[in-house]
């Protein structure tokens, strides 16, 4: 691991809402490849830690350095790490008004240039491997949530990301869909894709996870391997969370 330079390093990073202390000093280097879990009560800071990786949030303190690149003001910068890093959110963000097909070939053509037969055939080649190649020229108000965020994963994929950012992607879900999109992302993880991802879903945590970190008011509290965090949580905090979210 020592000769891998890591894919995302954090230091020290501060974020105020108002006079709200949102996120207070959070560190955190992720290698490439690997399987990050975020967990935490809700206004724990987790949703506006992964939203600041690709400056969705501005954080006021510390440094964030995406695959070299540091995140300051400079636009440029911005937009690099930006098209280096997929986003899926928990409200699937899809334009009713166009097609699944289009939904995905939309930015690799506008971004990336690339011409509409080629941002097809990775549209379809990605749609094959989410499980809906059949819902390519319905709209996004004719799926189901489980296929929208599919649908969101492939898009968020056909920009040919290095690193993919998932903020709570199947809370808004029905729980017959959830293992739908779980599915689809454990198979993303296997691929050795770098992932950051915010969840209440310790099934996938243990199955993919190289690493978890419990956030709790703006602070990480604890973080290590699943095995360690469920069997033998250090912190109260995480022993008390974790037994409210296992147990029901």
């Amino acid at each position: 691991m020592s000769t891998k330079k890591p894919m995302i390093t954090c230091r020290d990073v501060h974020k105020w809402f108002g006079d709200f202390h949102a996120l207070r000093g959070v560190s955190m280097e992720v290698q490439q490849g690997e399987v990050i879990v975020i967990f935490g009560p809700s206004g724990s800071g987790k949703s506006t830690f992964i939203r600041t990786i690709n400056r969705l949030e501005e954080h006021q303190r510390g440094d964030i350095i995406v695959d070299g690149i540091e995140l300051s003001h400079d636009v440029r910068n911005i937009e690099k790490i930006r098209e280096e890093t997929g986003m899926v959110f928990q409200q699937f963000n899809l334009f009713p008004h166009l097609t699944v097909l289009q939904n995905i070939t939309l930015a690799p053509m506008w971004v990336r240039k690339w011409p509409k037969e080629r941002a097809e055939e990775k549209a379809m080649e990605l749609l094959k491997r989410v499980g809906i190649p059949e819902q390519a020229l319905k709209y996004p108000g004719q799926l189901s949530g489980g296929q929208q965020q599919r649908v969101a994963i492939a898009r968020a994929l056909a920009m040919e990301p290095k690193i993919m950012l998932f903020d709570e992607p199947t809370s808004a879900l029905d729980p017959e869909m959830i293992k739908e999109v779980l599915d689809v992302m454990i198979e993303l993880a296997k691929t050795g894709m770098t992932m950051l991802v915010v969840t209440h879903e310790m099934g996938f945590a243990r199955a993919v996870a190289d690493r978890m970190f419990f956030f709790d008011k703006g602070e990480i509290v604890e973080s290590g391997p699943p095995e360690q965090l469920f069997k033998k949580p250090k912190e109260d905090r995480t022993k008390l969370f974790l037994s409210q979210i296992l147990h029901h």
